[in-house]
């Protein structure tokens, strides 16, 4: 894997200064690569045009690379890195080892974040140890010009969604009902987990042990099965990708996951042919109400950074409204302060930002558990196999939950 290294250089310097930099101060930045770290970047050198005697250094790094960097600098308390970026499926574990500094000790972080990403950034006792950055969700995406042709409304329930796959596949053969992400792993997890959540089932409980081996969890697994007629060809080999060009190209009707970051070129129309006419809105319920899926990034303070305050500083400054507002309009990464789903300046920029804030306050966190990337792997390959057959439902959920709990238990 590969590392990229950038040393921030000096802007010219704003009106407003944030502390006073000392002699040879320096902050090391640990941060994702793509959009992300594209967003961070720009607040990194705006922060350096407001701080011109700061020496900045941000790592870029993709997902797994960059929690394998700061997990082990905080395992071997390096104090080489000051403010991390982290997957909020992280933070149980950087919270529960002690690898983050109180925030609320170092000035707190001042804002009204959506509900569930604030929620993920606090520890046990509620003090804040991260603020939420990018207000990630799973959504719901459907072509609302084909729904009125049909005489369909908006589906709220899963059941619902089915029945509609039905009347589009009869009067218009030559478009896929519906599309997914059926890669083993994460992709393939992430579409469950709406489903399930909807179905009143859980991949953990609350007493932290598997929750698969259940009625509400194999009738969401048979109902995500019974999709399968109406899926495109191949679906296991679909990824992120496969699932956002074909709802640009308009060859599917309905996506049951549609992340915020797809959704910035629906309505361009060099690339899109369904510009104007895609919906996107919180997953439907079925026994319960929707169940979102949270998808947050947050930025925390190492605890052993020697620049404490700094970083802590330079978190404030990113994570306020006009840096959030910024962001947003310049990279497309969605906000998590409430107020800004309703800014006008955004709203018209991005017409699903309503429906948005509404799936984010539903949001459903994954399991706050340490175990969760080897729990994930375990759910995604007993999906997959029950998605081309090689198992029923309950042997899948049975296989599951077997090896959940066993690794739960280490």
């Amino acid at each position: 894997m590969r590392i990229l290294r950038r040393l921030c250089l000096v802007a010219p310097m704003l009106a407003l200064a944030a502390l006073p930099a000392r002699a040879e101060e320096r902050l090391v930045i640990a941060g994702r690569d793509a959009a992300f770290g594209d967003a961070l970047s720009r607040m990194v050198e705006a922060y350096q045009a407001r701080n011109p005697g700061l020496r900045i250094e941000r790592l870029e790094l993709p997902g797994g690379a960059l929690y394998e960097r700061i997990a082990v600098n905080a395992r071997e308390r390096t104090k080489a890195l000051d403010v991390l970026m982290l997957d909020d499926i992280w933070a149980p574990e950087f919270m529960a080892n002690g690898w983050l500094a109180n925030l609320d000790t170092l000035g707190g972080v001042p804002g009204d974040f959506v509900g569930p990403a604030d929620a993920v950034s606090r520890g046990a006792n509620g003090q804040r140890l991260a603020a939420p950055m990018v207000g990630n969700v799973a959504m719901f995406a459907y072509r609302a010009d084909l729904f009125r042709a049909a005489g369909l409304p908006a589906p709220t329930t899963f059941t619902a969604v089915a029945a509609a796959a039905r009347t589009l596949r009869e009067r218009d053969p030559g478009i896929t009902p519906i599309a997914f992400r059926g890669v083993r792993g994460n992709p393939i997890v992430t579409g469950f987990m709406p489903v399930l959540g909807a179905f009143g089932g859980a991949v953990v409980d609350a007493q932290g042990r598997a929750a698969l081996d259940s009625p509400a969890a194999l009738a969401a697994l048979e109902y995500f099965l019974s999709l399968k007629p109406y899926l495109p060809r191949g679906v296991e080999t679909w990824n992120a990708t496969e699932v956002r060009e074909a709802m640009e190209q308009g060859r599917v009707a309905i996506a049951l996951e549609f992340w915020p970051g797809w959704a910035g070129t629906l309505d361009d129309a060099a690339r899109s042919r369904v510009v104007g006419q895609v919906t996107l809105v919180a997953p439907p319920g079925e026994r319960s109400g929707p169940a979102p899926m949270l998808g947050a990034w947050l930025l925390g303070v190492a605890a052993d950074s020697p620049n404490a305050a700094r970083a802590a500083d330079f978190i404030r400054f990113v994570v306020s409204a006009e840096n959030q507002k910024r962001i947003a309009l310049e990279t497309g990464n969605p906000p998590t302060l409430a107020a800004l789903y309703n800014d006008p300046e955004l709203v018209q920029r991005f017409r699903w930002y309503p429906a948005q804030l509404a799936a984010l306050q539903a949001a459903q966190p994954r399991p706050r558990i340490t175990q969760w990337n080897r729990v994930e792997a375990i759910l995604g390959e007993q999906l997959q196999i029950a998605l081309v057959g090689q198992a029923t439902p309950a042997e899948a959920l049975r296989e599951a939950n077997r090896q959940i709990q066993r690794a739960l238990a280490r």
